[in-house]
């Protein structure tokens, strides 16, 4: 598929139920997600033909949907198959594939929605490393003006793109300044994650990495834990303070899109990419290739 606006494409989306022309995949300009956020989504990635833990992201986009009052009208299954279309529909074996569920054009146009339509989309598209060539040297991140918010306040295990406003502000104010990304802290003032990835850091052999009791718990997080605890190194998931990042000697960024990206710099602190980062990029890279 060749490079441009993601709006003027060749290929096939998956829509409500079909595949159409990937220009003809539009909504309408009162869809209710675009004025209230009403909308849920997962990003995933295919390796030789298989999207790595497929099925957990279905899951999880019910789940999401659920957290924000609505219910997607396709089953698992049916989003397991679609996707499997989508790709075979863009020739693609590797790709990213990005599922979004949201409350469409309706008789509602209040906060009230109840009754919109809810409707899915499936697009897939090959894409390469989300931080270019950050995979040798490392990323430098800048750190964020503005906090994860405490759990009272918004659904933040849900992968609702509400959550993302104050991330794609970060990340243009990291951008202006030559960074590739931005680190968050929570609302208490504990280190929390990047814009779109989970971090971990390295002191003395082990890995510490931010609870994540205010943000989402990510499917490759997840994976890489377990990956480490095989290896026998301790994880240790904690609440870590920001003057603790002078202390630690690695670190490293997970995520479906970032995969296992090695950091190099934190505003004014600077991280080696040492062999356990490297290591476990590549273990990772291996895995999900199996």
């Amino acid at each position: 598929m060749a490079d441009g606006a993601y709006d003027d494409r060749d290929g096939k989306i998956w829509m409500d139920g079909k595949l159409i022309d990937w220009r003809a995949a539009q909504v309408h300009v009162l869809t209710h997600a675009l004025h209230y956020a009403s909308s849920v989504f997962e990003g995933e990635r295919a390796y030789n033909g298989k999207i790595f833990l497929s099925r957990k992201h279905s899951e999880r986009l019910h789940y999401s949907a659920g957290e924000l009052d609505f219910e997607i009208p396709f089953s698992v299954d049916e989003i397991e198959a679609a996707k499997a279309q989508v790709l075979e529909a863009n020739g693609l074996t590797d790709g990213y594939v990005r599922a979004v569920a949201w409350r469409g054009a309706g008789e509602d146009m209040g906060v009230a929605s109840a009754r919109n339509p809810v409707r899915l989309a499936i697009a897939a598209w090959g894409w390469g490393n989300y931080y270019g060539d950050a995979k040798m040297k490392g990323a430098k991140l800048d750190i964020a003006k503005w906090k994860r918010p405490s759990p009272e306040t918004i659904p933040v295990h849900a992968k609702a793109a509400g959550l993302y406003m104050i991330c794609t502000t970060s990340k243009h104010a990291a951008e202006a300044k030559g960074c590739s990304d931005a680190l968050f802290m929570d609302y208490r003032g504990y280190v929390a994650e990047a814009t779109g990835a989970n971090i971990f850091f390295v002191k003395d052999g082990e890995v510490h990495t931010p609870l994540p009791d205010c943000f989402l718990n990510g499917l490759t997080r997840q994976t890489v834990i377990e990956m480490l605890k095989e290896r026998g190194v301790t994880v240790h998931e904690r609440h870590i303070m920001p003057e603790e990042l002078e202390g630690f000697e690695q670190c490293w960024l997970t995520g479906t899109a970032a995969e296992v990206t090695p950091v190099g710099q934190i505003g004014d602190y600077t991280f080696e990419v040492g062999a356990m980062t490297r290591d476990i990029a590549q273990d990772y890279e291996d895995f999900v290739r199996s």
